[in-house]
């Protein structure tokens, strides 16, 4: 069956047990054992819950793993992850990465001992002279947060098997519908949820697949030990969210490169950052390596003083934190996403402080146009009672 068809029918659309064509929210913290000496699939919750369980199964099925495992947000995602590694080893991150994963590598995963080389992963020769004796994994986002750098992910399993390390990618951007990093050879494949999977701000939640069974064990005992896992009815809305993934992805995107091509013509954008414009140096090997380019991009303006002008000026997007849902949320990555990486280490890596990221939701693509047209107005913006987002 084709994606879309996947999505709807992927062996947890109906509830074996009684038929619903939504599966139940299983609020069972503990179960019943029948008997002591063969005890049921399902004994605590923090082990294992049917509800959770037919969200792992789906992304697993989404993504091409062997086996999927659901957590309390992104970062629990993520950092259950890092867990993998111990004192004295080393990775290799993408350095323009969300602030949240570089703030858990510098501020607590280094304390127990495990180094970090951030590195321009686009640049494959950096991330082989990079590799130490000691490295043990190569962690890349692409398309990259919020720069929408594009790693090839061919090039990075290739100097990943040479060396022997795990590749793992994180996928929050374009998700399996648009891109399947383990089918290209990754290891491991990480997901903010609460982002596009989720799609509708209303729940927090990250997910794991790996691609092994070897992997899927040492995941398995990590999610159980750690007991970061997601909730049962926080389990149930992903569910919901990811039946019309396709519908949102599809419209966002489109939506997304129309305002990148306004924006790339506007006098007062200084730069674009979009990997579906033909000028973005990713583009072609983004065409290689994923069926779509996502609805996430950014634009420079050049000034704090006029970045903050536009954030207090729009109507349509929502000023937030976040991205990835039916409405389009507009964020500043240098007092927000990326708020805990260090200025001059933003400005390094081109995070300046003029930077926009528009995540491009299901409005209007027209309107959302008009809307930012305003904005960028130098003239004083009146704006109705009721719109202001600050």
């Amino acid at each position: 069956m084709r994606f879309e068809t996947r999505l709807l029918h992927n062996g947890n659309e109906i509830d074996s047990f009684t038929g619903a064509s939504s599966i139940p929210i299983y609020q069972s913290s503990t179960y019943h054992q029948f008997s002591i000496d063969q005890p049921g699939e399902f004994d605590y919750a923090r082990s294992g819950n049917p509800t959770r369980k037919a969200l792992e199964q789906t992304i697993t099925r989404l993504e091409g793993g062997c086996r999927g495992y659901a957590f309390a947000s992104g970062m629990a995602a993520i950092s259950t992850v890092f867990l993998l590694f111990s004192r004295g080893d080393h990775l290799i991150v993408s350095q323009d990465v969300y602030g949240g994963t570089y703030r858990v590598l510098t501020k607590v995963f280094d304390r127990m001992g495990i180094e970090t080389t951030f590195v321009d992963t686009t640049d494959l020769e950096q991330v082989a002279a990079a590799i130490r004796p000691n490295t043990r994994a190569i962690y890349v986002e692409t398309p990259s947060n919020p720069l929408l750098k594009v790693t090839d992910l061919r090039g990075i399993v290739r100097i990943a098997k040479a060396y022997r390390l795990r590749t793992i990618v994180d996928n929050t951007f374009l998700t399996p519908y648009f891109q399947r990093p383990l089918e290209l050879g990754a290891d491991i494949v990480v997901h903010s949820a609460t982002k596009f999977i989720s799609g509708h701000s209303d729940v927090v939640a990250g997910l794991v697949v790996v691609k092994d069974e070897e992997l899927a064990e040492e995941i398995g005992l990590l999610q159980n030990a750690f007991g970061a896992i997601l909730g049962v009815y926080d389990s149930w809305l992903v569910l919901r969210g990811l039946k019309t993934l396709q519908a949102r992805m599809e419209l966002s995107t489109q939506s997304a490169e129309k305002v990148a091509l306004w924006l790339e013509q506007h006098p007062d954008v200084k730069r674009v950052y979009y990997t579906g414009l033909p000028s973005h140096e990713g583009y072609h090997l983004q065409n290689e390596q994923a069926s779509g380019h996502g609805a996430v991009l950014s634009f420079d303006v050049g000034s704090m003083e006029k970045a903050k002008r536009i954030l207090s000026r729009v109507r349509l997007p929502i000023v937030a934190v976040s991205l990835g849902a039916v409405e389009s949320i507009l964020s500043y990555p240098a007092m927000m996403s990326h708020a805990a990486m260090p200025a001059e280490v933003r400005n390094r890596h081109g995070i300046t402080d003029g930077l926009l990221r528009l995540s491009v939701g299901l409005e209007n693509a027209d309107d959302l146009i008009d809307d930012l047209a305003a904005a960028l107005q130098e003239k004083k913006v009146t704006i109705p009672a009721g719109f202001g987002n600050l």
